[in-house]
């Protein structure tokens, strides 16, 4: 059983403290969201199209994306702490080029230079998976995860109140002074968790074989990417169906908007608190399960021709519950298939997460017209539930064959 090393806070001799994490965590969602109410004002400023302004946010997600492939090998090579590091001083210095940007391309390109602020998230988890075991690095990562839940949830309406009182300026001056004070802090409270592999970057990246040939990873990517997918979709089709289908106004719309986040809140807590006794696979099966009865019994009162906001909204609730169960349980069963690639496992598999659940949001917004209502979104959204009840299973499957050829 792996023993839980003294944590001494601001001290970088030993490893961070959780709430060090948590601001990471949080640090990278905050930069994804705060300046979206500013968006019309930013297409005015730069004497641009609103959908031009828009790609700030589609060239951020898929860079993201990208760099999470690359990230986590170069931190199994050189530890997590110089990359977190590093990391956090181009996100300074490409907000300052936001802020400081005189056409839309110049700031687009600084804006994509921002994302590299996802090693915050990425190495979060990989330094509670180099911490602690599986099982207890599920209920630290619902723990850091649950601090993420709080940031999208107000990210935008502190952005909105910023751009109000001061131009959209102000948001970008506020990520980069809440950078510089999480570079003071990791500075100060991150010392290294993980051991050098002692391979070349070259043979770091050759390691990718070694997960995506092994059941398990898949197992565990797919569980969460699937059950993750039902979110994903709900955020690319329910303004629609908020405003189309149910005539709710703006303000009703970003009241019932938040209603999975409650649920994610919760199913983190869950993660934090039981996750250690009654084991990830159960955790990660119980919160697709939960994400399928919800989304089912949505689909069962659209069919009977009784749906309404408070019980589409209400019942995705329950998709946020089976995520935040889900996902940090799974997050941890993937990155402790081969421990001693953690950094690598938690990069690729976030990016076979954001990538699915990004064709996903886009299907979903595909598929909805003022014809179909709400009913092709929860049919989409039931079936990537239903599949990560599959994946993991098979995975369980797959645990017990291995415990049967050990005897």
């Amino acid at each position: 059983m792996q023993v839980r090393p003294t944590v001494r806070y601001f001290d970088r001799t030993s490893p961070p403290h959780i709430s060090t994490l948590i601001l990471l965590a949080g640090m990278s969602a905050l930069s994804m969201n705060i300046f979206l109410p500013s968006l019309p004002g930013m297409s005015a400023y730069f004497e641009t199209d609103y959908r031009v302004m828009q790609l700030s946010v589609a060239v951020y997600l898929a860079v993201n994306a990208a760099l999470q492939i690359v990230i986590g090998p170069i931190s199994d090579k050189m530890g997590r702490r110089p990359v977190i590091l590093w990391g956090l001083v181009i996100f300074i210095v490409a907000t300052l080029g936001c802020l400081l940007s005189p056409n839309v391309e110049i700031f687009l390109a600084f804006r994509m230079m921002q994302a590299v602020v996802v090693v915050a998230m990425v190495l979060s988890r990989a330094v509670v998976r180099d911490m602690v075991g599986a099982d207890e690095a599920a209920s630290m990562i619902g723990y850091v995860t649950m601090g993420m839940t709080v940031v999208p949830m107000i990210g935008p309406a502190v952005g909105g109140v910023l751009d109000e009182f001061f131009g959209w300026q102000a948001n970008f001056w506020m990520l980069g002074a809440l950078g510089a004070l999480t570079l003071l802090i990791v500075w100060r409270d991150l010392g290294e968790t993980s051991v050098g592999s002692g391979l070349t970057l070259a043979q770091q990246f050759r390691e990718y074989p070694e997960l995506l040939t092994s059941p398990r990873f898949w197992g565990y990517s797919l569980a969460t990417a699937f059950t993750s997918g039902a979110f994903f979709a709900y955020l690319g089709g329910s303004p629609f169906v908020g405003s189309e289908v149910f005539g709710l106004s703006p303000s009703q719309l970003g009241i019932y908007f938040a209603a999975p986040t409650i649920g994610y809140f919760l199913g983190n807590y869950a993660s934090g608190r039981y996750s250690a006794r009654i084991g990830i696979n159960r955790m990660v099966l119980y919160g697709s399960m939960i994400c399928t009865f919800g989304t089912g019994l949505s689909l069962v009162i659209i069919l009977t021709g009784h749906s309404t906001a408070e019980s589409f909204f209400g019942l995705v609730t329950l998709v946020g519950l089976g995520n935040g169960m889900s996902i940090p349980n799974g997050t941890s069963g993937a990155l402790s298939v081969r421990p001693r690639l953690a950094g690598t496992a938690s990069g690729l598999s976030g990016a076979i997460m954001i990538g699915g659940g990004a064709a996903l949001s886009a299907l979903a917004g595909a598929l909805l017209t003022p014809e179909s209502g709400a009913l092709p979104l929860v049919a989409l959204m039931m079936a990537t539930s239903a599949m990560g009840i599959a994946a993991i299973l098979l995975v369980m499957r797959r645990e017990r064959r291995l415990a049967g050829m050990s005897i």
